[in-house]
């Protein structure tokens, strides 16, 4: 029976994407749920998975085709997996492990299934199989189980046995580096390269472009002095990452700054939609993150309503999911206010740019040893400069310094932020 594999129900904000790296060729068994080919999207990458268990068939669309919700791309010849994978599984040492963990998947009861930090497709074949996620070998990054981790448990052969299913769980480094075009050198033997950008990079040159045509940026800086806040976590990190198992870094301290400079000037937390202008209820603060596809910002919904250990661990998720490329485009989707740290690369100051329709955003940089005049005495303090761009159209200049003095202020002085004072 031929089964046709179809581009799956793309999320709302997302229009098309483009198919990058096949992952099976005509002829190979493929197993359900197993991913088939990567679908890049503006801001994630998705994963197309098998319908149905199968010998994958002709591919009718190629790497680098665009393609929206329903298309068909290849086929896939249903209950031939058997006579497919066979020869393979002639050598005895492959074989060899199979009866423990078919024993152990038969005997997981459906209630120990651990779903939490897992993608979609995971999920979807523990569900399917009542599978105990903690008798899986991980392989992926971090401790990460992954499909390929799943299915070889299914079918009673160790991760290590099988590594060419595990060779495709790192997504992201190959969508981000294209193969370069052959450039011949020129007269002086001098060469260049030639690269596809990816959509990720296009929707972000496009966005910053956008930004800089469309509204009226301004920046304010000031300065942060960081021993406060630097003395409150070394006191407290140990018994902190003890009692909520993550540590105390300083984001958290900055997002609470944030969310209570934005109660007091609820225009850095609005927007302009055409001649109105939106006053959000609601404090869903951006952290922008590093990915191997670029500059990535995940949302934390209702920043307000957060401990300081739910934002460290959030923030910290987010960051693992940035770097395997799991992250999804609901997680990327919407934000009222956006921080961004230049810090963690070594930047002393910038100039961050606004994430439209967003009309602000907040720069941290590196925290320097400073010679500040305290109490008329010249002293060394651990200081960090901060940026607040604007939208000048919606915040004017005395709201915008103002919200970054009252930010300056609640980290100086952290008990602030606990008396709403």
């Amino acid at each position: 029976m031929t089964t046709e594999v179809k581009v799956p129900t793309l999320p709302e904000s997302v229009s098309d994407g483009t198919l990058v790296n096949w992952k099976k060729k005509p002829g190979e068994p493929v197993k359900r749920g197993e991913n088939l080919v990567d679908l890049e999207t503006d801001k994630v990458v998705l994963d197309i998975p098998a319908p149905a268990d199968g010998v994958m068939g002709p591919i009718l669309r190629q790497e680098g085709d665009v393609v929206t919700t329903g298309d068909v791309i290849a086929t896939l010849e249903e209950g031939a997996v058997a006579a497919a994978s066979a020869p393979a599984a002639a050598p005895a040492p492959v074989a060899a492990p199979a009866p423990a963990p078919v024993a152990a998947v038969a005997a997981a009861p459906a209630g120990k299934v651990d779903l939490e930090g897992l993608s979609p497709a995971v999920r979807r074949l523990a569900a399917e199989h009542g599978l105990d996620i903690s008798k899986v070998i991980a392989s992926g990054r971090g401790g990460r189980v992954t499909k390929a981790d799943v299915l070889a448990y299914l079918d009673g052969r160790s991760t290590a046995a099988a590594p060419a299913a595990s060779a495709p769980v790192s997504l992201a480094p190959a969508v981000a580096a294209p193969a370069p075009a052959p450039v011949a050198p020129d007269t002086r033997g001098r060469v260049e390269q030639r690269v596809p950008m990816t959509r990720l990079r296009a929707r972000i040159a496009e966005r910053l472009l956008m930004a800089k045509n469309t509204t009226a940026m301004l920046t304010t800086f000031n300065e942060i002095n960081m021993k406060p806040v630097m003395e409150l976590r070394a006191r407290y990190k140990d018994s902190f990452e003890k009692k909520h198992g993550v540590r105390l870094g300083f984001m958290g301290f900055f997002v609470k700054a944030v969310v209570e400079a934005l109660k007091r000037f609820p225009a850095v937390n609005g927007s302009i939609d055409g001649n109105d202008i939106v006053y959000h209820g609601y404090y869903d603060i951006g952290v922008a993150v590093s990915s191997p596809r670029g500059l990535v910002v995940p949302i934390l919904r209702d920043a307000d309503q957060m401990s300081l250990a739910d934002i460290e661990k959030a923030i910290g998720e987010f960051g693992k999911k940035a770097k395997e490329g799991t992250l999804t485009v609901e997680e990327m989707t919407g934000g009222t206010f956006t921080i961004t740290n230049g810090g963690v690369f070594g930047s002393l100051m910038s100039t961050p740019i606004l994430n439209p329709p967003q009309s602000g955003i907040l720069g941290m940089h590196a925290t320097k040893d400073r010679a500040v005049v305290e109490n008329g005495q010249v002293v060394a303090r651990p200081m960090m400069y901060v940026a607040h761009s604007y939208d000048h159209r919606i915040i004017d200049g005395r709201e915008a310094v103002t919200f970054l003095v009252t930010v300056k202020e609640c980290i100086e002085d952290p008990a602030r932020i606990l008396l709403n004072v």
